[in-house]
């Protein structure tokens, strides 16, 4: 066996039109692939594709993720503001490792998700 690479990280839901709202418009992923007449579509980040799923479509018990998916941008701050004008709540202020600034927030299912952008070269 000789893995090459990552098709998709599922992101499970209990509400596919509210969650599909929340990564097309609030977030301004890019809409791809829907699968058939399933409620599951994928949102392309540019380095990684979310697959959206509603759990009990594929019957699977629905359980949100608890360790967030690090979405990169180049401006945390710029792109918290634009968020919280839209109406998303951050877990805690923006915070500053050291080497990278990140914003902790969740999706309507409670998925936790983050912005994120490095500012220091890794090492």
């Amino acid at each position: 066996m000789n893995i090459s690479g990552v098709d998709f990280i599922t992101v499970p839901t209990q509400d596919y039109e509210k969650a599909d709202a929340f990564y097309g418009d609030v977030l301004g992923l890019e809409r791809s692939k829907q699968w058939g007449s399933m409620p599951a579509r994928e949102f392309e980040t540019g380095s990684l594709t979310l697959a959206l799923m509603q759990s009990d479509a594929f019957g699977i018990e629905f359980a949100h993720h608890s360790h967030p998916v690090a979405l990169h941008v180049d401006d945390v701050e710029a792109a918290r503001k634009e968020l919280e004008e839209k109406g998303v709540e951050f877990a805690a202020d923006t915070m500053d490792s050291g080497v990278c600034h990140m914003a902790y927030f969740r999706d309507p299912d409670g998925n936790a998700l983050m912005l994120h952008h490095r500012y220091a070269p890794p090492g």
